[in-house]
């Protein structure tokens, strides 16, 4: 959810100036300073907060569907202009948006990838290619610019040994997740970023064939957190702390609850919004992916993107410790 060159700072200084986030100052009878939760949620997938509504974890607080995202760099900003008051995106897109001053802070690991569930970039069957190298001139759909995919990608093309200037040749074409497959077969682009979801969906019309995943370059890792406004989390501390304790509940919930009823509440919370959502990928879900206990996050959850931005020129060395990107303070954790 999120890539380099994205427009995601064009912003910035609007972001800064107008990070308004709603005042919650006068507490409720029962401690909260607000209990309705401004969203946006990823199309056919529901998200950790949303389960834990719908599971009565967030009681009291209540969340406002506002309507759809595929971008996660888009979806951050909407924190930190004061928009939304909790959304997520990829690390590498919260640490670039963070450094260029959004006042924005991450509170919970919200996915990853892992042995079952992971990020992987496939071509067709008989595809030539099979290298990074072979992927210069060629087309990759993603979801977004500025992400996890574009990282990912970046890295694969690194680790092929591409020259900055090869790898400008490879060519990234921005579609919708459910869309990348159809994209792929029918040639529009030469391999598609598709979760493994959306792939064991895919073999009902036939197989597709795995060039490299964020898994395989990466291993087990929180890739993505939600992130909430620096004032919505002064002002609203008690409010913060439920969210991200039921979220965290959520989590962990997933793990442990048998998987065909997991299934039937992310049917029913998807169901729920009344967006039209093909909910029929959802028999293949296996596991969450959030790597670490309850998305308790930690400085390596960020440092490895802040080392590629550096690499990369976009951050210089120093610039921005990984530590103040995050905390775990409102579910008891260290890293304040």
């Amino acid at each position: 959810m999120g890539r380099f060159g994205t427009g995601a700072l064009l912003l910035v200084g609007a972001l800064v100036l107008c990070a308004c986030s709603r005042a919650g100052a006068t507490k409720r009878s029962d401690g909260y300073e607000t209990t309705e939760l401004r969203y946006q949620a990823y199309p056919t997938m529901a998200g950790f907060p949303e389960l834990a509504e719908d599971l009565g974890y967030l009681a009291p607080l209540k969340l406002k569907f506002l309507g759809t995202t595929i971008s996660g760099p888009q979806n951050i900003q909407a924190v930190a202009t004061g928009d939304i008051d909790f959304g997520g995106a990829f690390n590498g897109a919260v640490v670039k948006l963070i450094a260029a001053k959004a006042p924005i802070k991450a509170v919970i690991a919200y996915y990853g990838s892992n042995e079952d569930e992971f990020s992987g970039y496939y071509t067709l069957p008989d595809s030539p290619i099979k290298s990074a190298r072979d992927l210069i001139g060629k087309k990759i759909s993603v979801n977004t610019l500025g992400a996890h995919a574009e990282f990912t990608i970046r890295e694969y093309l690194s680790r092929g040994g591409l020259t900055a200037d090869e790898a400008k040749q490879v060519t990234l074409v921005v579609l919708p997740p459910s869309n990348s497959e159809q994209a792929l077969r029918e040639k529009q682009v030469d391999v598609a970023a598709m979760q493994t979801i959306l792939h064991e969906k895919s073999k009902e019309r036939g197989p597709l064939r795995l060039l490299f995943s964020d898994h395989q370059l990466f291993g087990t890792f929180n890739a993505g957190s939600l992130v909430m406004g620096n004032r919505f989390l002064k002002e609203n501390p008690n409010t913060a702390r439920k969210f991200v304790e039921a979220t965290a509940k959520a989590i962990e919930w997933t793990r442990t609850a048998p998987p065909d009823e997991v299934r039937a509440r992310i049917e029913k919370v998807v169901k729920k919004r009344n967006q039209a959502d093909d909910i029929s990928w959802v028999k293949y879900w296996k596991s969450t992916t959030v790597a670490s206990k309850g998305g308790v996050l930690s400085d390596a959850d960020f440092q490895i993107w802040i080392d590629w931005l550096v690499k990369d020129g976009v951050l210089t060395k120093g610039q921005i410790q990984p530590a103040s990107l995050y905390t775990n303070e409102y579910q008891g954790g260290p890293g304040k």
